[in-house]
């Protein structure tokens, strides 16, 4: 079975990026302040709607309820207004994240009325993702991999079963295209995998899944991004109760975003806006006390994607997180 990972209420954090939005082709017929929409929109919207507003993609084949398929609606169904207040708000029991304090309300505006113009009135096609513009010159060289990306051969169909050119189609696919298309199809997907982030290629496969013939493990190994040590659990001897108990804890609810390492330099963390706090940070961390620091927890941070824990963990238990993030990251003031 593939596993497949879980990206919840977290799915839209992932496309707010702490870089400059790239520059994407623009049609030369379209004026600059459609244009300016299009830019914000592949940078910060196409993870869940996808570039033709039609929410294609693969988070929207986790999310319930599904991202918005804009190429449905109509200009009246839709109010300009009703799509400002959710970008600006979000939408609650949704993936759909506020952007307010993330980009300036002339942003919203701008992106708004690009998905009015290009999804909703013109049912466009908009950018295509793997173009040279794009960074993906010669995409074509890799078209072995393409039937495995777009779901023609499910991935978990067995090895003996590909001729050779699928067999190298599968290795390309998952050493390098699952870490964005994960399991495209498969026939059966197994279970929902835990909230935890993947900062390297499907690691669900022993080194010998990877290939027919397996590589060597130094080469699995040597496939693994920069981020994949963040996801590593610090090995801290002599752990009291409590602070096990919060290594437990914190390891199952927030290394998603800080990482396991406490620093938020993990996958996702290092792809949200603003970054997880890194715990590790002496700067930040010099002054620190338990009760602010439970108080985070407790009750969330404000234009952020730090939820509020009080209605998941109970007070004993944001104790013990902090007992754990006070011992293994940095000493935090009573």
């Amino acid at each position: 079975m593939i596993g497949r990972i879980w990206l919840g209420g977290f799915a839209a954090a992932l496309v707010v990026a702490p870089f400059t939005a790239p520059a994407f082709a623009a049609d030369a017929g379209k004026d600059a302040r459609h244009e300016a929409g299009r830019k914000i929109y592949n940078f910060r919207c196409y993870f869940c709607h996808g570039y033709s507003g039609d929410a294609k993609t693969l988070a929207a084949t986790y999310l319930a309820p599904k991202p918005r398929d804009f190429t449905k609606d109509d200009e009246k169904s839709l109010g300009r207004e009703q799509m400002i207040a959710a970008v600006r708000d979000g939408k609650s029991s949704t993936a759909m994240k506020g952007f307010k304090g993330i980009i300036p309300e002339r942003d919203i505006e701008l992106v708004v009325d690009f998905v009015r113009a290009e999804f909703i009135l013109a049912k466009a096609m908009n950018t295509r993702y793997h173009t040279p513009e794009n960074g993906w010159p010669n995409h074509e060289r890799h078209k072995v991999a393409f039937p495995f990306a777009t779901g023609t051969i499910p991935l978990d169909r067995p090895w003996e079963q590909l001729s050779p050119t699928e067999q190298k189609g599968k290795r390309l696919f998952l050493t390098t295209c699952i870490s964005c298309h994960d399991h495209a199809r498969t026939e059966d997907p197994g279970p929902v995998w835990g909230g935890r982030p993947l900062s390297y290629p499907r690691n669900h496969f022993d080194p010998g899944d990877f290939t027919a013939p397996p590589p060597s493990k130094a080469d699995a190994i040597a496939s693994a991004s920069p981020y994949a040590l963040h996801d590593v659990v610090p090995q801290v001897s002599g752990l009291a109760p409590n602070e096990k108990r919060g290594e437990t804890l914190f390891q199952a609810n927030c290394a998603f975003c800080h990482g396991a390492t406490g620093t938020g330099r993990n996958w996702i963390g290092s792809f949200m806006e603003p970054h997880p706090r890194d715990l590790t940070d002496p700067k930040f961390m010099q002054n620190m006390t338990r009760g602010r620091l439970s108080h985070t927890i407790r009750e969330g941070l404000p234009n952020t994607s730090m939820p509020a824990w009080k209605s998941v963990l109970k007070d004993d238990e944001i104790d013990a997180i902090v007992s754990y993030v006070s011992r293994v990251f940095h000493p935090v003031k009573p």
